[in-house]
């Protein structure tokens, strides 16, 4: 029998890349992959193709690249990009060609990593934070979340996959401990006492393989996966035992956050004042067991860590 292919977005990325990995890693597992990329020249779409992966080149903006590129695939992974360019209007015209897509190209299985839109707990009017590009309060969530409609008015067979948090963004967002006045560590996010979900990027793209290995059971259903979920201080506390060195939780306020200036972090700041005023909704729709039973390579904070802690930047 011919292998079932599932092109994904992003696949040089954190989310599609960690899918891409498993799906080369398990020969029998009755799945091969499609890289879809805007480059496919890039150094990271030749080692792709150099692993085993089919690598097609794909355009967001351009729902016919998306469709040809999508042709005789049984399933899609669809990711968009919002760090890249800050825009909720782009993004959900992204996910609109990309939905489109494989409805016109008959895909029997759509995997959309999305969030929640936050407006359905902090509407608007409510100005216990700031409304941010006029519509929006956490712009990166409500436009995923407002998007998740097009999948079910066009039909398109669809897996809702809510992520976490990336444990990663303590390497690649800047997110990680920082040397303070004292020459001490300190970790700073606005959470307060709260526990905020969280996991490694790779970890997603297996938890979606997860998924997809289970057929039919996940089609028209919301999954939300976390590897953990932990408050600032047992985040610290992993730190400290990590690094070998004291990290103290620094917990700041959102407006505090909102005010640290670097792209972003208004949006950033919204999203943990939603996080930490709705813990129990957020941590209640991100089941660790579901997770592991997807994924049981599933990594904890600490596991990650130790793998990790060379990386994360430590000024």
């Amino acid at each position: 029998m011919s292998k079932k292919i599932i092109a994904v977005v992003g696949a040089t990325g954190a989310q599609g890349g960690g899918l891409v990995r498993a799906i080369l890693s398990d020969a029998g597992g009755g799945f091969a992959v499609r890289a879809l990329t805007r480059d496919a020249n890039s150094d990271k779409a030749k080692a792709l193709a150099k692993s085993g992966a089919e690598v097609v080149a794909a355009d967001l903006d351009d729902q016919a690249s998306l469709e040809g590129a999508l042709d005789g695939a049984y399933g899609a992974y669809f990711v968009t990009a919002f760090w890249e360019h800050f825009s909720p209007e782009k993004e959900k015209a992204q996910v609109r060609n990309m939905a489109a897509a494989a409805k016109g190209a008959g895909v029997k299985h759509v995997i959309w990593s999305t969030l929640e839109d936050t407006r359905q707990w902090v509407p608007l009017s409510d100005d216990r934070m700031p409304t941010l590009m006029e519509h929006y309060k956490v712009p990166h969530f409500d436009a995923k979340g407002e998007s998740n409609k097009v999948f079910t008015e066009l039909g398109v067979p669809t897996t809702f996959l809510f992520t976490s948090f990336y444990w990663d963004n303590l390497i690649h967002f800047g997110m990680g401990p920082k040397k303070g006045p004292d020459g001490k560590l300190a970790f700073t996010l606005p959470m307060a006492d709260k526990k905020l979900p969280g996991m490694a990027a790779e970890d997603i793209g297996k938890c979606a393989y997860g998924i997809f290995k289970k057929g039919n059971d996940f089609i028209g259903k919301s999954v939300g996966i976390a590897g953990e979920h932990l408050t600032g201080t047992q985040m610290a506390d992993a730190l400290s035992q990590a690094l070998g060195e004291g990290v103290k939780y620094n917990a700041v306020t959102p407006e505090m956050y909102r005010g640290f200036g670097f792209p972003g972090a208004d949006d950033l700041g919204n999203m943990f004042q939603v996080k930490c005023d709705f813990e129990k909704e957020f941590c209640g729709a991100r089941s660790v067991e579901v997770s592991r039973n997807l994924n049981p390579e599933l990594q904890t904070f600490a596991t990650w860590l130790d793998r990790n802690k060379a990386a994360i930047l430590v000024d």
